[in-house]
């Protein structure tokens, strides 16, 4: 059996960019896109924030980047990965949907993260003509528009604040009578004079036939609806890392945990001990983060808690969650891939 020099797991931005820059630098990865392949990015239809593109369809932009790994040398298999395994040789070892198994030195993790959704058949109907995830990127295409947002924690308010930027007025949907937020964002929004909360209620229906045009509650009173042009869905993601769970370190959410991540999360610590605002529930996340940093070689930024495995992309970051981050991370995985091969 050959033994590749890199696998990608993960076929949208994250894992085609970190795939075209192995390539160019002569490593031959071997990516796995999944099936359906391509990420997120396939349910979103105009880009217009990705960088040195104008505006461009989701699935065409992930088409192009497709294209350009292939081109430089990027083997691509369109099917998901069913399990992975790391040998005491260090050896990394993927097996297909089909049954095949392919072995490599190291291993890029870019599998993403899935937007939460309420399960409505109207809202997958209408996903991409009014119904959105994301108000950072799609939040321009309401200028002037009335718009929703579902949910109650701190996500959702960032988001509903985003929509002012552009939209006339923002209902903020919430199915109990507070939201879970922190208190500065509950005071920024409540607050706002283009947001207008609507306690206790449960989205029924995404009313539109080829766009939204209005959303069905129910109410504490009643059945309500109300007329909005867009609707964003913000109760959450969850990243697509259960392949996972026994091979490296993820956080609570079951994001994957890299170098940068943990830095970052035992700096937030180190500032909250120096203010001595450590608490009971603090001091028992210090001490399972220490015997989680004692797993980590920070020789490289992207690296997991498992030498020569690597994490980049939307299943790592949990705060920006763009296409052009998720790029971003993929290139910087891929180069400590190539200096982790150099040195392995």
């Amino acid at each position: 059996m050959d033994t590749q020099n890199v696998i990608i797991i993960g076929g949208g931005a994250a894992g085609l960019s970190g795939a075209l820059y192995l390539a160019r630098a002569g490593l031959k990865p071997l990516l796995f896109a999944g099936s359906p392949p391509g990420g997120q990015l396939m349910l979103t239809t105009d880009v217009e924030n990705f960088p040195g593109q104008d505006a461009i369809l989701g699935p065409n932009l992930i088409e192009t980047m497709r294209k350009q790994a292939i081109k430089f040398g990027t083997t691509i298999i369109d099917e998901n990965v069913k399990s992975v395994k790391i040998g005491s040789d260090q050896l990394k070892s993927a097996e297909s949907a089909s049954g095949k198994t392919y072995v490599s030195k190291a291993l890029i993790i870019a599998t993403g993260a899935k937007a939460l959704w309420m399960g409505l058949p109207s809202e997958t109907r209408l996903r991409g003509k009014g119904v959105s995830a994301c108000a950072t990127c799609d939040g321009f295409f309401f200028k002037n528009k009335v718009v929703a947002i579902i949910g109650g924690g701190d996500s959702a308010l960032e988001e509903a604040l985003t929509l002012t930027k552009f939209a006339s007025k923002v209902y903020v949907i919430h199915r109990r009578a507070e939201f879970k937020a922190s208190k500065i964002m509950q005071k920024r929004v409540l607050g706002h004079e283009k947001i207008e909360v609507i306690w206790n209620a449960q989205v029924l229906e995404v009313v539109g036939q080829l766009k939204v045009e209005s959303l069905k509650l129910k109410v504490p009173e009643g059945e309500k609806t109300i007329e909005v042009s867009g609707v964003f869905v913000a109760i959450g993601h969850r990243p697509d890392t259960d392949l996972f769970k026994e091979l490296i370190e993820l956080d609570e959410k079951g994001y994957v945990m890299t170098v940068n991540t943990i830095a970052l999360e035992n700096l937030k610590f180190e500032i909250l001990n120096l203010k001595s605002n450590i608490d009971e529930e603090n001091a028992l996340k210090i001490k399972n983060l220490k015997l989680k940093i004692q797993k980590f070689d920070t020789t490289y930024g992207t690296q997991t808690s498992a030498s020569g495995v690597f994490g980049a992309g939307d299943c790592v970051d949990h705060v920006y969650k763009q296409a052009s981050t998720a790029a971003g991370m993929g290139v910087q995985a891929a180069l400590d891939a190539e200096r982790w091969l150099e040195n392995n």
